[in-house]
């Protein structure tokens, strides 16, 4: 749905807004009186929600009620899962010491199970103690650099990276680190938090709903209008915003992860956000965009994540052999060219309404 999003904290995308205000116009149109609809938004976790919520024909929704909410539905997971606050459950771990068994909550076991399984299903390429050597080339809540670390370096910091080096006790709800690991659930969190959202909209008696968390989101029931929402795959493109394909989701999440907007350059090198875990570098290759349609948000997210950095050729088959529904944008030449796996067809948006 909406695209790609930076993974830096410092500054919110303000293209998301004008893109989201988009969505709900398209849907406003030929909306009828009958059904209530809110328009909701705020900050979070370093970047935007927005929410459009629908209520039934006669359903009245209380506005305030709707945003506090969702406000603190979020606020959880940020004091759970942000390494950006020094109290959070994942700063208090990180922070913990090697071999020392901590206790975590439910939500943080479901995260932290989630990405171990992402992580062994890409094989390698999605890994949440990727946190050191995202700070070590100036994406994470360290200060920003410009310049690549040396090789030294890099291969230093790879050593403190590796879920192997985690034990989950799943049982008895406790985690243990059997080396100096930094967990870093940037990757995931923000579409757990969307998931999290939905279940409080839902427990409201709210079913039809459109929820972003910086770029990640998940759709429920009938847009205003009455029919299926619609959503925008951004094209690639750093400078412009452009649209490149129009999806039907139905009742799924949608999360986009892209080299194209987090990055810096030195000396005509492109240094993208997306790190890899195997070798501690930047993925270098040609795959700039990666679209997933998933039933959990949270799944798409950290899919979305993890096959970007597997590249072109790895990503559609570990995509096709999962089963995975993912819309795929590489440069090609001066362009781009796409492609989707066969569970992502019955998404895209065939008729010109």
């Amino acid at each position: 749905m909406l695209l790609a999003v930076s993974e830096r904290k410092s500054h919110s995308p303000e293209w998301l807004f004008y893109l989201c205000a988009l969505v709900v116009l398209l849907c406003l149109a030929g909306c009828g009186e009958q059904r209530q609809v809110l328009r909701l938004e705020g900050p979070t976790m370093g970047t935007t929600w927005h929410a459009t919520v629908v209520g039934d024909a006669g359903q009245s929704l209380d506005g305030e009620a709707m945003q506090a909410g969702i406000a603190a539905a979020l606020e959880a997971v940020n004091a759970a899962m942000s390494t950006y606050r020094e109290d959070s459950e994942i700063s208090r771990f990180n922070r913990g010491t090697t071999g020392q068994w901590v206790a975590v909550s439910d939500d943080f076991q479901q995260v932290l199970e989630a990405a171990l399984a992402v992580g062994e299903g890409s094989e390698g390429a999605y890994d949440v103690t990727v946190g050191p050597l995202v700070n070590l080339w100036g994406f994470g809540p360290a200060p920003h650099t410009d310049e690549p670390p040396s090789p030294q370096r890099i291969e230093e910091v790879r050593q403190r990276v590796g879920q192997d080096k985690l034990e989950l006790d799943v049982a008895g709800g406790r985690l243990r680190k059997h080396a100096d690991i930094y967990l870093d659930f940037s990757s995931i969190a923000k579409g757990f938090a969307v998931d999290k959202v939905v279940a409080w909209l839902e427990s409201q008696g709210v079913h039809d709903y459109l929820v972003e968390v910086g770029g990640e989101m998940r759709l429920g029931g009938l847009s205003p209008r009455g029919d299926a929402w619609r959503v925008a795959i951004e094209q690639p493109d750093s400078e412009h915003f452009g649209v490149a394909r129009a999806i039907k989701p139905g009742d799924a999440g949608v999360a986009t992860s892209g080299d194209y907007r987090n990055f810096f350059e030195v000396d005509g090198v492109r240094y993208s956000h997306s790190i890899d875990p195997r070798s501690g570098y930047p993925v270098a290759h040609e795959l700039v965009s990666v679209t997933v349609v998933h039933s959990n948000c949270m799944l798409a997210d950290a899919w979305a994540t993890a096959l970007t950095v597997l590249g072109p050729e790895a990503a559609w088959s570990v995509a096709q052999a999962q089963g995975l529904a993912v819309y795929f944008i590489q440069r090609d030449g001066e362009g781009f060219a796409s492609r989707y796996t066969d569970a992502f067809a019955p998404y895209l948006v065939t008729d010109p309404q």
